[in-house]
């Protein structure tokens, strides 16, 4: 049998990425896992308030820097994580650049890190969805310098982040699109107000050496191949609760794209064990029947989630999430 040298979470992360073939474990990471302070006491960085930063000593900042990078580190090392998504604790750039660069500082190049970085529009919250819709058909050109805007500043920040050399390898695309039932934003107006944005800054953060991850829950299918003429390198959440069937989404796809996720976060919240433990293995069964494939939730391991619940799936994955022969 041929040895194969132990790889990294990132390296790992990479080759699922450019859907190349995997030696062991399929890799795994969560876009978040909130329940910190039930693992380890400590609440997570993104739900932190840091109102008197301007106000702390330089000594005081660097000890909240490293705290929040050593609750991110726990994560991964705790759950074998193969990436670390750092979500936005704060919008200051110059505080997340040292973030990120106080996270490569004690974990080295272990994890593949990414952050957000999705200038396109999202399913706009209940009170501003009447008003929000009703723009995009009366105001179609203002809506689109909003995008244009957007994306531009979104462009400027990952610059200046790659600028710094070595602290990021991808960009967490999370703009919802869809509902459970269907899209919000459906395929004209996908194409018109969507489509144009997402590929533009897909195609700049490639130029950049940045992989791109899309998100969106729900069910995506009427959508799909427009989002995979987009570009990204892997499509997560492909959410069971939006009807959205693994093996169809590759059957559709086929290697064009990397895919993530799966795992129902309905049922790991309010399922029985067994239909937890079968809803695990399938996806995994499923996900597994080529590379190209993440593991992980549908959505992510949200504030209320049972905790044994995620740590089974873990305990699944680590046993029987192997890629078998060479």
């Amino acid at each position: 049998m041929t040895e194969h040298k132990a790889e990294t979470g990132k390296e790992r992360i990479i080759k699922a990425l450019r859907r190349e073939k995997i030696h062991g474990r399929v890799p795994h990471f969560e876009l978040v896992f909130y329940l910190t302070m039930e693992v380890f006491g400590k609440v997570h960085p993104e739900h932190r308030s840091y109102r008197q930063w301007d106000q702390m000593s330089a000594n005081e900042k660097k000890l909240h820097l490293r705290d929040m990078a050593g609750c991110y580190i726990a994560i991964a090392e705790k759950y074998h994580h193969d990436a670390i998504f750092v979500t936005q604790v704060t919008p200051d750039l110059e505080v997340m650049l040292r973030l990120l660069d106080t996270i490569r500082e004690m974990s080295g190049d272990r994890y593949f890190l990414l952050i957000h970085g999705d200038p396109t529009f999202s399913i706009p919250d209940g009170g501003s969805m009447l008003d929000f819709t009703a723009r995009l058909y009366e105001e179609p050109s203002r809506m689109k310098e909003i995008s244009e805007k957007r994306t531009r500043q979104a462009l400027e920040s990952a610059a200046r982040i790659t600028e710094r050399g070595g602290l990021l390898d991808g960009i967490g695309l999370c703009a919802d699109y869809c509902f459970n039932v269907n899209p919000f934003f459906g395929p004209d107006l996908f194409a018109e107000f969507i489509a144009p944005y997402l590929k533009q800054v897909i195609d700049e953060y490639r130029k950049m050496g940045l992989y791109s991850i899309k998100h969106t829950d729900g069910n995506i299918m009427p959508i799909l191949s427009q989002m995979v003429d987009c570009g990204p390198d892997a499509l997560h959440s492909l959410d069971p609760q939006g009807g959205v069937d693994l093996k169809e989404v590759r059957k559709q796809c086929g290697n064009k794209v990397a895919l993530m996720g799966n795992v129902n976060c309905g049922l790991l919240h309010t399922g029985t064990d067994e239909e937890c433990d079968r809803e695990i293995r399938r996806s995994l069964k499923d996900g597994m029947e080529d590379y190209g494939y993440i593991f992980s939730t549908s959505n992510c391991v949200y504030t209320g989630m049972p905790l044994h619940r995620y740590e089974r799936m873990v305990d699944i994955w680590l046993e029987e999430g192997v890629y078998n022969g060479d």
